[in-house]
């Protein structure tokens, strides 16, 4: 679970309620109609833009931004590191006896490809295929928070503009102005509550989670190809640490 957007959309949640009770009822602010106007608008045009699998799809792909089970790029060298050793000590065929303890469907298929004795051109390219394909994901799934960050608010002045016709046709009654005037304003409020507390922030969460996620692989990448070419691991560990912080590589350094 990443504590930082859980923190981040229930704090801000919050905050839009407790500031919503001190000055007014929360009644006033649920409309359902407003709500149908914004959630539905904006994807009705999403779906419009995008196919419905890729839309879909979306939701696995936000999954990252709430639950990052990603390791880090050190323990990945570690792990990495470990695998040198053996190959170094038992032959690069003697990693067959490790695939049953990695549940990285990525690093292991590259470690069947070395065991398979392909040659390293042809591992790396196998693999940068699959980054990029990951890539791929990833860039879809942002580009729609960003499409959908954009319709909500563009739905929300929909809704005003519905909202202020109708209460345009009643201005012979005074009493109803108010009333009217709130009811057209909420949906905008709930496009600018959607737009900049939801789909953006999600939005740049997964375009953080996606560049770690694919320095992990790079990472794999480099270290699966100094694995098969029988490299010493304290060169491999100091290889691969070029890809990361200063202050991660020490703790690497230091646990070889």
């Amino acid at each position: 679970m990443d504590l930082g957007t859980l923190a981040g959309l229930v704090g801000g949640i919050l905050l839009v309620l407790v500031s919503i009770l001190m000055g007014s009822n929360i009644g006033a602010f649920l409309h359902v109609p407003s709500m149908m106007i914004t959630v539905g608008g904006a994807t009705a045009a999403t779906l419009i833009n995008f196919p419905i699998p890729k839309f879909i799809g979306v939701i696995k792909v936000v999954r990252k931004t709430l639950f990052d089970d990603t390791p880090t790029a050190s323990e990945e060298i570690q792990r990495i590191v470990q695998l040198a050793t053996i190959a170094r000590r038992e032959g690069i065929v003697a990693l067959e006896n490790e695939f049953e303890k990695i549940d990285d469907d990525f690093l292991k298929k590259g470690l069947q490809l070395i065991v398979d004795g392909f040659p390293a051109e042809t591992v790396r390219s196998i693999l940068e295929i699959d980054v990029m394909s990951i890539q791929e994901r990833h860039s879809q799934g942002k580009k729609i928070l960003d499409n959908m960050a954009n319709y909500a608010p563009a739905f929300g002045m929909i809704g005003t503009l519905i909202g202020l016709v109708t209460m345009l046709q009643n201005l012979s009654d005074p009493s109803q102005i108010g009333g009217g005037m709130a009811t057209a304003l909420i949906t905008t409020f709930y496009g600018a509550i959607m737009a900049n507390l939801i789909f953006t922030p999600l939005a740049g969460k997964l375009e953080a989670r996606s560049k770690e996620e694919i320095l992990v692989k790079q990472i794999l990448v480099e270290g699966i190809l100094s694995i098969q070419a029988g490299e010493v691991p304290y060169l491999v560990a100091d290889k691969l640490s070029s890809f990361i912080d200063p202050r991660e590589r020490a703790a690497v350094s230091s646990d070889r």
